[in-house]
This record gives structure tokens, C-alpha cells and sequence, in this order.
């Protein structure tokens, strides 16, 4: 396994398979870099790294986006692949067993370099110095509030007595050369942790870190259990602890490889208006709001900072692929100490985190003895139960003949395989923890962090006697293995490239 400890390192590496666009020509902070980005994801290109922006020409600071979005056909998944140390041809399965094999270890506890040895304490603003224009933050969208420096880094905070560390990422917008305009959603991790700063009436240390090493951002978006700690996590994946350093003002360790760290404090009950920003579920935000502050203590940054940003919108961007590879390789984790027949879990990155497939064993009715409705009622205790219930409101279950990671055998499956009858091909649960930001919500679910869940059966087994399930007419079912490999072998013969 290949551990990149650098933004530096991973860049280097898509460099050299062709997943990196130098852009040199001059473009503007002020939505063409965000158009760009728009764009290449769209065509599935290579990730842009911008060396010549507007306004900023002599400081030598960078913006690479795209750092996580899909790759062209020969490697699709391979800044993911990359990032968490596989080869950049990885499948989809093969991501997420490695994800899920990571949680059955002990973590690993982060290492403390020396400060002279951290490239993110190269330079240091403090004080008057502060300035958060200092960098090319772009403005990603035409509707969006202002500049959004916190698209892609790692919040970290931990909790008043120290116990538990949480790293994340949610939103932030510059608000002033010295503040930031947070959001900060109750139910999840970063916002239980600044409840308990809240209660104790003290402002909330927080740190943010900006191009970190490159499986930070996936570690950081996995919906791991409330009181584990995103690092040791990432150590036991690597086999080895993540480098960090002390903050410059607060209690906290960062990322040593970090591009650019940004110190200081969650305010009590201070508040500045943030948004509106587009996000994951694909449409125009409308509207902005009154969201916590961060008061900037501190900028520690590396000579030539990048900055990775992602411009969120319509699949397939990061948002998508972050939380459906991270979240699916969790909810895998859990079924299965659980003890169900699961093989795989997938988000398929087109439905924008709405809309997670399982796939069970073929012989699970066999070997439980359960009906499709019994084995999908105990999915559900697992799924809708804490964190992992927040990006699943909608879930498909297949048996493993379909390959859950090709939308086009999934969608295949959904319309032959569900029954039309509400109490046959879906099943509706009680309200459960869910996100806010789905548009069909009403204000009060939205508000409240709470909608209903349905799963759709497409599950096959329980309907036929054994040995008398229908089976895929697919290629490899459909002709006998020596018509295939003559088939394959005279493929160019053929005519085909």
C-alpha cells in the first residue's frame, strides 16, 4: 500500500498518469475557476491546477481542483484509488472492502514531529498580519455568498476534557480578512463537540486544515462511530500514524504536510451571515443565513500554498464520492458484524448520496431461513440507527449476481426485480436522522434533521423454489466459457478496438 503524505505527493502521482491539467494560462479567482472545475467534471477530465491566478500572480500560491472527483474510463476511481494507497485501477468493491477491513483494526494513534520539521509552519501570520485574501480563494459559483476557503480541508476539534478528537468537513465562507462564516450542523460530530464547548459557555478551539494528505479528506467524510477518532482511523489504514504538529495559538495538533492551517475559535453564540452556496443534492442555493463565526488566531502555510477546492453541484464531485464510497465502506462494516449475508454496499455517485444499493448473498434465504422482509427490517435496525442514517434515505437490496458499483445493472435490477405493491417491493420506516439538505424536504423536516426512510426489495430468492431463481442472461451466463473465449480472443479480429 502506497501511504502519500502530501497533497505534493498526490498531486506527483495523478502528474504521472495523466490526472493532472497545468493550467498556466492567466484565469480569474472570481468563478472561472469555478467554472473550470464545473467543467471538468462534467467531461471527466483531468483535475486542474491553477499556477497563474488574477491578483495573485507573485505569491506563487496554487488551486488544484477536482482533487476527488472521477477520471476517465481507463482508471474512473483513481484519485480515490490513490488517495487511500491503492493503484489507480482499483474497483469500486475493492475501495470499500479495504475501508471496511481498516475498521475491524486497532487504530493507530498520530506521531509528533518536530516544528522544524512540519512544511506547514514555513511562514506564520499573527495578529494584524491575518489575512485571509492573502490566498486565491475562488468564488466557485455565480449565486454563492462569497469565497469559500473550506470546500475540501479537515476541521479539527476536539472535545473540553480531550477525550475525542473529531475531524471533518463542513463549509466555511470568508466573512472578513480575520473571520469565517461556519456551518455547523447539530447532529453531526463537529457541531455535538461545540455543544459541549457551548454548554461550559467557552468558545470552541478549532483548527483548519487545507491540503492535507490526500486520505485525509475521506477518513475526515466517513461516518465512523461518535467518540473514535478520524486519525487513528487513518493510521490503522496505512499501518503507520499520521504526522502532526502543535497549533501556532490553540490546544490542538495539525496535519505537519498541511498546505495551510487556519487557527483560532468557534464563537459562543456570535453569529455572521453565511451563504447561499450550491450544494450536494445539485441545485442553486436561494438563500443565506446567520451560521457560527471563527475567529482566525493564526495562519501557518507552506511556501507556494495549494489550495484544493471542489465546486459542489450536480453528481459527480467530491461530495459524492467522499461520502457515498466512505459512508457505503461503513454501513458494509456494521451489517456485517452484525452478522447479515451482505457482499457489498455502494452510493452510486449519480444519485447524489441519496440512494445507497446492497448487494446480499444469493443464497441468503437458504442459509438464514429468513423472508426478503424479515432480512430487510434487520438492514434497517442497523442503517437507521446513528450516523450512517444520515445519507441513506433511500436503499435498494439486491442479491450479488448484480454488480452494485454499474449503475446500469443496478437500474436494471430496481425495474425488474421490485415489486410495483407497497408491501411487497418497498418498505417505509419511521423518521430517523437524515440531512438537511435534500430540496424535497418540508422546513420542519429540514429543520428538525429528521425524514422517513424506504427500502426497495429487489431480492429474488425467497419468491422461487431452490435452483429455480431466474439468472442473469449476461455474457458469462448466456454462452458456454469456451464460446467466450473465443469470443474474447477474436475480439480485434472482429473489427473491434
Amino acid at each position: 500500500m502506497a501511504h502519500l503524505k502530501s497533497l505534493r505527493e498526490f498531486i506527483d502521482a495523478l502528474t504521472e498518469i495523466g490526472e493532472i491539467q497545468r493550467i498556466d494560462t492567466e484565469v480569474d479567482w472570481n468563478l472561472e475557476i469555478g467554472a473550470i472545475i464545473r467543467r471538468s467534471y462534467d467531461l471527466r477530465a483531468p483535475a486542474p491546477l491553477f499556477t497563474n491566478i488574477t491578483g495573485y500572480q507573485d505569491t506563487g500560491f496554487q488551486v488544484l481542483g477536482a482533487p476527488g472527483a472521477l477520471s476517465a474510463p481507463t482508471h474512473r476511481l483513481a484519485r480515490i484509488a490513490l488517495a487511500l494507497g491503492l493503484p489507480a485501477d482499483a474497483t469500486g468493491q475493492q475501495i470499500v472492502e479495504m475501508l471496511a477491513a481498516a475498521r475491524t483494526k486497532p487504530g493507530i494513534p498520530p506521531v509528533v514531529v518536530e516544528r522544524a520539521d512540519a512544511p506547514c509552519k514555513q511562514n506564520v501570520m499573527l495578529g494584524e498580519d491575518i489575512d485571509l485574501f492573502a490566498f486565491p480563494t475562488p468564488k466557485l459559483h455565480g449565486n454563492d455568498g462569497g469565497r469559500y476557503i473550506q470546500t475540501y480541508g479537515m476541521n479539527i476539534v476536539k472535545t473540553p476534557d480531550g477525550s475525542w478528537t473529531n475531524w471533518s468537513i463542513n463549509r466555511m465562507m470568508i466573512s472578513d480578512k480575520n473571520t469565517l462564516a461556519c456551518l455547523i450542523p447539530a447532529p453531526q460530530h463537529l457541531g455535538v463537540i461545540r455543544a459541549k464547548w457551548t454548554e461550559l459557555g467557552e468558545p470552541m478551539p478549532i483548527a483548519l486544515a487545507i491540503g492535507v494528505e490526500p486520505g485525509l479528506p475521506w477518513v475526515g467524510g466517513m461516518p465512523i462511530p461518535e467518540g473514535e477518532d478520524e486519525s487513528h482511523y487513518l493510521g490503522a489504514l496505512f499501518g503507520e500514524g499520521l504526522e502532526l504538529v502543535p497549533a501556532e495559538t490553540i490546544d490542538l495538533l495539525v496535519p505537519a504536510t498541511a498546505e495551510m492551517v487556519i487557527e483560532g475559535h468557534i464563537a459562543v453564540d456570535e453569529t455572521v451571515s453565511e451563504g447561499p452556496f450550491n450544494e450536494f443534492p445539485g441545485y442553486n442555493a436561494t438563500e443565506a443565513s446567520p451560521k457560527a463565526v471563527f475567529h482566525v488566531s493564526a495562519i501557518t502555510y507552506r511556501d507556494g500554498a495549494i489550495q484544493p477546492t471542489v465546486a459542489a453541484g450536480p453528481p459527480v464531485e467530491e461530495d459524492h464520492t467522499i461520502i457515498g464510497t466512505t459512508s457505503a465502506a461503513e454501513i458494509l462494516y456494521l451489517l456485517r458484524e452484525a452478522g447479515l449475508p451482505i457482499s457489498s454496499a455502494w452510493y452510486n455517485f449519480e444519485a447524489a448520496v441519496h440512494w445507497l444499493t446492497l448487494a446480499v448473498r444469493q443464497d441468503w434465504h437458504e442459509t438464514t431461513g429468513l423472508g426478503s422482509h424479515e432480512l430487510i427490517d434487520l438492514i434497517a435496525k442497523v442503517i437507521f440507527t446513528g450516523k450512517t442514517s444520515v445519507n441513506a434515505p433511500k436503499i435498494l437490496v439486491v442479491e450479488d449476481d448484480v454488480d452494485i458499483t454499474s449503475l446500469d445493472e443496478v437500474v436494471w435490477a430496481f425495474a425488474t426485480r421490485s415489486h410495483p405493491d407497497v408491501n411487497r417491493g418497498e418498505f417505509h420506516y419511521p423518521a430517523a436522522v437524515s440531512d438537511q439538505l435534500a430540496v424535497y424536504l418540508s422546513p420542519e423536516e429540514a429543520h428538525s434533521f429528521l425524514a422517513g426512510k424506504v427500502i426497495y426489495n429487489c431480492l429474488l430468492a425467497d419468491l422461487f423454489p431452490a435452483g429455480r431463481a431466474p439468472v442473469k442472461g449476461s455474457f458469462e451466463n448466456g454462452w458456454p466459457v469456451e464460446i467466450q473465449e473465443r469470443v474474447l480472443a477474436n475480439w480485434e479480429k472482429y473489427g473491434y478496438r
